[in-house]
């Protein structure tokens, strides 16, 4: 499953805001590589849309160009798509975890410290290790 243009848009402007801290509208596009910079207008859209849900607020004006600032932390958006990613397999990862280990995404040494994650979590839940 492909993440649809506009979430993969709005995450690429999170992005450099989040590695550029607060910058102009111009400035967030220009950030974003050659290869895959959207237009101008569509990064307007993008960060009003943004600032719409909160992710995004304005801290200054600078002569005509307007400031931008990430509110929302990489950890936070990571874990609702994390989150939401893990909902449409109903919980139930393992097929996932194939596909990662077939493709050579996801290695021993991964799935030994998800194991230990694993565990940890478990431990702090209270709950026993199968």
């Amino acid at each position: 499953m492909v993440i649809p243009k506009q979430r993969k848009l709005e995450l690429r402007v999170l992005e450099a805001l989040w590695v550029g801290g607060a910058m102009s509208m111009r400035e967030v596009q220009e950030s974003i590589p050659e290869d895959c910079r959207p237009s101008y207008e569509t990064v307007r859209s993008i960060v009003y849309r943004l600032q719409s849900k909160k992710a995004i607020k304005r801290v200054r004006k600078v002569s005509t160009s307007q400031i931008f600032e990430a509110v929302v932390t990489r950890d936070t958006v990571h874990d609702v798509l994390i989150d939401d990613f893990a909902d449409m397999f109903a919980g139930d990862l393992r097929q996932v975890f194939a596909r990662l280990v077939h493709t050579g995404r996801l290695t021993l040494n991964d799935l030994n410290d998800a194991e230990k994650l694993a565990a940890q979590g478990m431990a702090a839940r209270g709950l026993a290790a199968d």
